[in-house]
């Protein structure tokens, strides 16, 4: 264990870190994405922590509800953790619905080591997706203020990438964000 993390800080205080925020509906593939994200990159020995958005909500922001303020309350606490790591050399991976594009901006100027990806999927194609039963039950009207059904999903004007899940394989996905990072100069 202590070699390990040893290894883990060496590579940190050589590597720049990074926040790669993964944003969308939900059921557009955001954690399936960060999951095939997180194993390349660990494949890799870059330093990583992967921040969940149901995880933290869980978690870090438990007692949050989902009125405006409290989402944004909810992306800042993320955003405070993701600046932590960021600066300590770690790729934190997250993926959050974050409907609101201020709110992201606000997180991304705090950061400033930041991609931003659009996990772009249509409702119709996030609803049949639906494993959690929750546009579903938003649809009963049993779920109030549900991102896309009765709250509002602000996608990201200029996102660094865009993966459109309805259209291409989850590789495809995978491979466009680790290219947006290589570009940036964060992969060495």
């Amino acid at each position: 264990m202590k070699s390990q993390l040893k290894k883990y800080k060496e590579i940190s205080m050589k590597q720049r870190g990074v926040t790669i925020w993964l944003t969308g509906l939900s059921g557009a593939g955001k954690s399936t994405i960060t999951e095939a994200l997180a194993q390349k990159l660990r494949e890799q020995d870059y330093p990583l922590e992967v921040l969940d958005g149901d995880v933290v909500r869980t978690n870090l922001t438990k007692g949050l509800g989902f009125s405006k303020e409290d989402r944004d309350e909810n992306i800042r606490r993320i955003g405070f953790v993701c600046n932590l790591l960021t600066r300590h050399g770690v790729f934190v991976l997250v993926s959050a619905i974050s409907p609101y594009r201020e709110i992201r901006e606000e997180v991304r100027g705090k950061i400033g080591d930041f991609v931003e990806v659009f996990v772009n999927a249509p409702l119709a194609v996030c609803e049949q997706r639906d494993v959690k039963g929750l546009y579903k039950r938003a649809r009963a009207g049993e779920i109030k203020s549900f991102t896309g059904i009765d709250d509002p999903y602000e996608p990201p004007l200029n996102p660094e990438v865009e993966c459109r899940t309805d259209l291409e394989e989850l590789d495809e996905s995978v491979n466009k964000i680790l290219h947006k990072l290589d570009q940036l100069g964060y992969l060495r």
